[in-house]
């Protein structure tokens, strides 16, 4: 982190945290689509689905690429580079965890849509709201850390959630699924559905590392 006089009374650009915002959306468009197939889907409108849902992990990547493209052009950044990085990146993660589970429902098309499937989904709309107001108060950080700080101490709070619903969803499998093929399927989705529940709460990480450093 430059701590020098010069970089602290240098104007620092503010043209990251709308870019941080916009992934945020995109997380949330993505988690709105896949409560959508988790509850409707079938064989017949799978496909469509996955296609909404891969439009969205691409314009996750399209903002998340712009982002580090700006790190390279510009002269002083408000947090420390890699820390800005790391969070837009991760915040894209959850996006990806979330088209990795819509592609496997397309391509592996399972008997049924896993149980616990829309538990796990509304989680990660949760997670997606909390990531919202924390990512709207970062420019803030030096009047907002303790609210801040809580949301992230709810992320938290949601990915244990988000194990227990996990977890119970394993044991039933195990007890009630004989057709070995049908088990991996589902285990597959869920594991992703699981998986952006870690990543949101890694955001929650990142976002406390920040406010160690800022505020």
């Amino acid at each position: 982190m430059d701590n020098t006089i010069f970089s602290k009374f240098t104007p620092k650009e503010k043209k990251f945290f709308p870019l941080l915002k916009e992934i945020v959306e995109v997380i949330k468009s993505a988690a709105d689509l896949m409560l959508e197939f988790v509850e409707k889907g079938s064989p017949e409108n799978a496909a469509e689905y996955y296609k909404k849902i891969k439009e969205q992990e691409h314009k996750g990547d399209e903002i998340s690429n712009k982002v580090f493209d700006e790190l390279n052009t510009t002269f002083i950044t408000p947090f420390d580079r890699e820390d800005i990085h790391l969070l837009a990146n991760t915040l894209d993660d959850i996006t990806d965890d979330i088209n990795s589970a819509a592609k496997r429902i397309f391509l592996y098309k399972p008997q049924e849509i896993p149980q616990g499937s829309r538990e796990l989904v509304l989680l990660i709309k949760k997670d997606a709201e909390l990531i919202e107001k924390a990512v709207e108060e970062l420019d803030v950080l030096k009047k907002s850390r303790k609210r801040v700080s809580q949301y992230c101490s709810e992320l938290h709070i949601i990915e244990n959630k988000a194990d227990d619903v996990y977890d119970n969803f394993l044991i039933q499998l195990f007890e009630k699924q004989h057709n070995g093929v049908e088990l991996i399927k589902q285990k597959e989705i869920m594991s992703e559905l699981e998986k952006a529940t870690d990543d949101a709460e890694y955001v929650g990480k990142i976002i406390k590392t920040i406010i160690v450093k800022y505020a």
